[in-house]
């Protein structure tokens, strides 16, 4: 399938479903792709191992996810955000408690170790969280974003000490995404993505995405989701307005508006490939869009999987051709293709 264009028309299949008593806000694989996190508005955060595809048929019927750890009240209040440290010993979760909590995480045992820190330098919902090397002192620093003063902050792991607050939002700051060194970037209400380089301290670069690019009015749209492919040129960002921007970072222009959805983009990744992209959206669908021809061109793309009620979050595994996603309707799925 990977590399072969949307030509067959891919059909995914729910392998597990973990169901919860709430809205599943965020999932995501552990860096081995062995395992997955899954936070709720239930508070409750779990830990699944991957299921073994090799015998999945096109038959198949949806099993229970096999969860390994599980932590009730977690948080406070609902886990809205979670991320795994690129080496997998640390995982974050950010909570409308207005707190990001960080532990350490043997993926062996799949337990948590030490003692867990808790940042409550936020005065709003955090809304997202992501790690990035710091390759000076091959340190882990955590960024966390959200409502309350729309700052980011960047914390040292190492210490629990948050050393930075980078200001320029002047919205909630809904998705945060890096792709390797000291770049990251930020999405946000105010309907502006930032780009951000840690070793220069500050804001590099600010674009609006201009969703409707015909309108003389336009005015853009809130930024609910933001991604870089893995070589650093391509992002997109997806739009309150169902809308997605395909954007040259090195060109710095907009390469094309589409909208494979008909309501809110809350989700847009690339797969590992970068050939195509994965965007969840409050119609309830996961579509697939394929990124192998001409991207000035109308791209093909294709609804592969559906929830009851709106799609939060899709995250491809990192180097098999699965996803996982979690709805409002209270689960959150695996998707695979069966075998040819």
């Amino acid at each position: 399938m990977p590399g072969s264009g949307l030509s067959g028309k891919p059909r995914f299949i729910a392998v597990t479903s973990l169901d919860d008593v709430q809205a599943v806000r965020c999932a995501e694989f552990h860096p081995s792709g062995r395992l997955y996190a899954v936070g709720s508005n239930s508070k409750t955060l779990r830990i699944c191992s991957y299921p073994k595809l090799s015998d999945l048929r096109d038959d198949h019927t949806t099993c229970q996810s096999t969860v390994l750890f599980k932590r009730t009240k977690h948080h406070k209040g609902s886990i809205y955000c979670l991320a795994w440290s690129p080496a997998g010993d640390l995982i974050a979760t950010g909570s409308n408690d207005k707190t990001v909590k960080l532990m350490r995480f043997n993926a062996d045992t799949c337990n948590m170790e030490g003692q867990e820190i808790e940042l409550a330098m936020h005065d709003g919902t955090v809304r997202d969280v992501c790690f990035i090397e710091d390759m000076s002192n091959k340190s882990s620093l955590l960024v966390s974003g959200g409502a309350g003063d729309c700052k980011i902050y960047v914390t040292d792991c190492v210490t629990g000490t948050p050393f930075q607050a980078l200001t320029g939002h002047s919205g909630h700051v809904l998705s945060l995404y890096t792709w390797g060194g000291a770049m990251f970037i930020s999405g946000s209400q105010d309907k502006t993505v930032r780009m951000w380089d840690l070793r220069t301290r500050g804001c590099v670069n600010m674009i609006t995405p201009l969703t409707t690019p015909s309108s003389p009015v336009n005015k853009g749209s809130p930024v609910a989701s933001v991604a870089v492919d893995p070589s650093g040129r391509l992002m997109v960002s997806g739009h309150e307005d169902a809308s997605c921007i395909l954007y040259d970072i090195r060109g710095n222009r907009t390469i094309q508006s589409f909208k494979p959805h008909t309501a809110d983009v809350r989700s847009v990744r690339f797969s590992p490939s970068a050939y195509y992209l994965l965007t969840g959206g409050y119609d309830n669908k996961l579509v697939l869009t394929d990124l192998q021809g001409d991207l000035t061109m109308s791209l093909p793309s294709i609804v592969v999987a559906q929830h009851q009620d709106k799609v939060i979050s899709g995250r491809w595994h990192p180097n098999e051709f699965s996803f996982i996603s979690s709805s409002a309707d209270k689960t959150s799925a695996l998707w695979a293709l069966p075998p040819l």
